[in-house]
């Protein structure tokens, strides 16, 4: 079973990287071009994730518990628990997005040529960085595309549900008064996690909540907005019928006890 879960985890590495590097003449060359976002999102939500997606025996069951306007600019968040995560959040997404991202990722090969012109980046470590963030922010709004950023301080710990949320998210909101839309991945902790120790296909459920306005916040109102978003995103996973990713929680307990 073990050998099985590693073969399982280097297909997925496999198949990710080949698919990148297959559409990467493409992709580059769309990115070259003022408008080809656009067309470099779709290749992204609906071939490469897609592909990914259904190459590692998943399937997406999207949920929306509301309505969202496709013309309008939201920002994203959702928890962050899986590789996965974003491919199922390309697939699973209302409206067209722009990643904010650790500059880390730069070092991939291949991906990280199309990341670095894709995405708003962001090194953790400069404040310089990090204020840069919201003029960056401000281009892709003006353009019509939701920007989404996975909130969380960190992340690979198994043991956690879900980690304290950073401010920089809601700050962007607010500066940009751009309604907060929580995105809630209910399976991947279970079925996908950062370990090799567990996991299997199946469906991936994605919950689209009501977004949550900004309309006339300031900075004093970040803390509130940050609790709020956070309060829902945990009740959703603690209150899953199918109690997935609290599974996972009590499945790496078991298996650090163990080991």
């Amino acid at each position: 079973m073990k050998f099985l879960l590693v073969l399982w985890r280097v297909w997925f590495y496999f198949i990710s990287s080949i698919l990148v590097v297959l559409m990467f003449p493409l992709l580059a060359l769309l990115l070259i071009f003022p408008n080809g976002y656009r067309p470099f999102f779709w290749i992204a939500r609906n071939v490469w994730s897609r592909l990914v997606l259904l190459g590692m025996g998943f399937r997406m069951k999207k949920v929306f518990k509301t309505s969202l306007d496709p013309k309008k600019s939201y920002l994203l968040v959702a928890n962050h628990s899986s590789y996965i995560d974003i491919m199922l959040m390309f697939a699973a997404a209302p409206n067209p997005f722009v990643f904010v991202g650790k500059k880390e990722l730069v070092k991939i090969p291949f991906f990280g040529y199309l990341y670095k012109r894709a995405a708003i980046m962001v090194d953790r470590s400069s404040s310089k960085s990090r204020y840069g963030v919201y003029g960056r922010a401000r281009k892709v709004l003006d353009k019509g595309y939701s920007v989404c950023i996975f909130p969380e301080k960190d992340y690979v710990d198994e043991s956690i549900l879900l980690n304290p949320f950073k401010k920089g998210a809601f700050r962007i909101a607010v500066e940009h008064q751009l309604p907060i839309c929580p995105m809630v991945f209910l399976d991947c902790k279970r079925k996908f996690p950062w370990y090799t120790t567990h996991g299997y296909p199946g469906i991936l459920r994605v919950d689209i909540h009501p977004p949550l306005p900004t309309a006339g916040l300031t900075e004093s109102h970040i803390p509130e907005l940050q609790q709020k978003t956070y309060d829902l995103i945990h009740s959703e996973l603690v209150n899953d019928p199918q109690q997935k990713a609290m599974e996972a929680i009590e499945v790496w307990k078991k298996h650090t006890r163990v080991g």
